[in-house]
């Protein structure tokens, strides 16, 4: 039977492509989309996500918009790297449907409460808001959630600062009650994603498919990819993150975990969002969460490409 997963997104290109990747994965069921506010403000991720959703064939798939911003801290956006849509890149497209009426929280809650105990996953790849929030108003979920595997953190180096990663930095205060509350927690950081990266033959075998879908994704790499060889990590090739989440669900065995004690640093003067990672178990620590280490990348990039051949050749939708 497939995992039934809500995809928590801030899209973002890799954020697209992980919906993507869910779509045309029948190892996985989508039950929701929510966005949250992150690589870009809450209406353009919302936009954003139903555009991808369109794409994708996901017709019956709600799309929610949640938290608009941060628990605390002001908002930040990753224009830089995403672009003044927040996905630019693909020529623009419209999209004909409207979020769904409940709010992000509401329609997680729901849905978890709907379905037997530890049916539902949770899959969130952008800041943890929504996540965070749906624990403290519905603390009634987290006994009932299967699984949360999110994409952010880093046990070395960040990309946002020297230690921080951009969803963990973004809101921390969330980050910290999602790693603190007693549900199972996967957390796929940029020690992992780094290792996904597409490079120019990847980018081939994409644009290869031939297929509306795989166009679009190729024209998200060439965008995005412009963006890291002009950004401060000067990479040549886009490493795609949040993939690398969804992945963890539909093939676990390609995205290798170690059991670590994670806590969020809420406090330094400049290690705010650190994901202090400890394998060992310092001071009696519980080895709780499982913490990503290593990728099998040919077999990820198979994966992908295969999951992005399945999906519809053409749309009508949105163009």
């Amino acid at each position: 039977m497939p995992r039934k997963i809500i995809l928590d997104c801030d899209p973002g290109h890799d954020d697209a492509i992980t919906i993507m990747l869910a779509a045309g994965s029948p190892e996985v069921e989508i039950m929701a989309i929510t966005t949250v506010a992150g690589n870009h403000s809450i209406n353009a991720t919302t936009r954003n996500a139903m555009v991808v959703a369109d794409l994708s064939g996901l017709v019956a798939v709600p799309v929610a918009a949640g938290a608009a911003r941060p628990l605390i801290r002001p908002p930040r956006w990753a224009e830089h790297i995403h672009g003044s849509t927040g996905m630019d890149g693909p020529p623009p497209r419209v999209t004909f449907r409207t979020p769904d009426k409940r709010h992000a929280v509401d329609l997680i809650t729901e849905i978890v409460m709907d379905h037997p105990v530890g049916e539902i996953t949770l899959v969130p790849t952008g800041p943890l808001t929504n996540v965070a929030l749906a624990a403290r108003i519905h603390p009634e979920i987290v006994p009932r959630v299967g699984e949360v595997v999110f994409m952010g953190g880093a046990y070395a180096d960040g990309n946002i600062t020297p230690v921080a990663e951009f969803n963990v930095y973004t809101d921390p205060e969330a980050a910290h009650i999602v790693l603190s509350e007693d549900w199972p927690v996967t957390m796929i950081g940029l020690d992992l994603t780094h290792q996904a990266v597409a490079t120019g033959a990847v980018r081939k075998r994409i644009a290869d498919i031939g297929t509306e879908a795989a166009q679009f994704v190729s024209d998200l790499l060439d965008f995005v990819g412009k963006s890291y060889a002009t950004s401060i990590e000067r990479k040549t090739d886009p490493p795609v993150h949040d993939p690398c989440a969804v992945m963890r669900v539909i093939a676990p065995e390609i995205v290798e975990v170690v059991p670590a004690n994670v806590e969020v640093e809420l406090q330094g003067s400049r290690t705010i969002g650190l994901t202090v990672t400890d394998f060992l178990g310092r001071d009696d620590a519980a080895l709780r969460t499982n913490v990503a280490t290593r990728l099998n990348a040919r077999a990820f990039w198979d994966r992908v490409i295969r999951a992005l051949a399945r999906l519809p050749r053409s749309t009508t939708v949105g163009v």
